[in-house]
Formats: structure tokens, C-alpha cells, sequence
């Protein structure tokens, strides 16, 4: 059922298992989101600074580190998910990959919550040259950073110390990019 209906969010019930309400979160204008870790020559990370409103209004932290990630076909009508990591890494980053590997399709950030689920994907990018001015995305990424691998753990953890969010999804894409470690 849904109880409150925006372009963009809507606030849904369903009952649980045991009858009672369940109240949860969709996104009526998408079916799936992405999120691509942009690997930079085998290299580096990039990363981004972000100051995400929920976060900000309730006091969690004013800045987070995430990754280029949206929604697919929000914005264009039947895209592929393909695409959708083409359009986001070139949108976010202002880069393009020369490879693209997906690493996942069914990432649920909070499940209990909302039901998006995210493809997970690694941008391979051979050389760093920026191809179109990366947006802002309403003022929400603040900056970019790139990283060397070998030292994405030390610059997140210094990152939360310094009071950041860090974003699941990336934690996630981390997660795929060291399973062989």
C-alpha cells in the first residue's frame, strides 16, 4: 500500500510475516541503481566527497565518502544497466572506462528499509583524463579523490576519524575489489 507517493520516493507498508505492518521506502521512477568503483591504472581509487542531506539534517555526519553510483533510467527511459554505469561514471567523474566488469546485481544497502538494489561495478580507466566536465549533482559531490589502492583502508578509516559517513555501497564495491587478498 502505498501511503505517501512522490516523483521520486515513496513510503509504502506491506504486512510481515507475523501480520504486523512493515513500512519501507521505494523508488517508483527506477528499477535498479549502480555503483562504480573507477580503478584508475590498476592504481588508485577515486572516490567521492559528498554532503548527503538525510545525513546532514540528522546529525550523522556532513560529509560522506562514496563512489559514482544512480539510478537506472530515472532520467533515460529503457536504459541498460550498461549504460546507466556509462552515464554515471561520465556524469560524476567526467571519465570513461575502457572496461567495465560487473561484480554484483542484487547489493541491498539497507533491505529492512528500502528496496533498491544495486549492481555493483569496476570502471577500469587506463588513463585519468578528465572527458567531460563532472557535474555536482545539485551541490551533493563537494570533491574527488583519487587514492592508491594500497592505502584505501588507512585513508577511510582517517576519513571516519575525521567524523565522515562512509557509504555502504562503497564498502561493498571494496569488498569485491580485495576477495582475492
Amino acid at each position: 500500500m502505498i501511503l505517501y507517493d512522490t516523483k521520486f520516493l515513496q513510503l509504502k507498508s506491506t504486512k510481515a510475516k507475523n501480520g504486523h505492518d512493515w513500512f519501507y521506502a521505494h523508488r517508483p521512477n527506477a528499477n535498479d541503481g549502480v555503483v562504480i568503483l573507477p580503478i584508475i591504472n590498476n592504481e588508485k581509487i577515486l572516490f567521492l566527497i559528498e554532503e548527503r542531506p538525510p545525513l546532514i539534517a540528522e546529525h550523522k555526519a556532513h560529509y560522506s565518502v562514496g563512489c559514482p553510483a544512480g539510478l537506472v533510467g530515472d532520467e533515460r527511459i529503457g536504459e541498460s544497466i550498461e549504460d546507466a554505469i556509462k552515464a554515471e561514471l561520465l556524469e560524476e567523474a567526467g571519465l570513461a572506462a575502457n572496461k567495465i566488469e560487473i561484480k554484483t546485481k542484487k547489493a541491498a544497502s539497507s533491505p529492512g528499509c528500502v528496496t533498491e538494489v544495486f549492481h555493483i561495478a569496476f570502471a577500469y580507466i587506463d588513463n585519468y583524463k578528465i572527458v567531460s566536465e563532472p557535474i555536482s549533482d545539485g551541490g551533493i559531490i563537494t570533491d574527488r579523490v583519487l587514492v592508491d589502492i594500497k592505502n584505501v583502508y588507512k585513508w577511510l578509516k582517517d576519513r571516519e576519524n575525521e567524523g565522515m559517513a562512509i557509504s555502504c555501497q562503497t564498502l561493498a564495491a571494496l569488498f569485491y575489489l580485495f576477495e582475492d587478498i
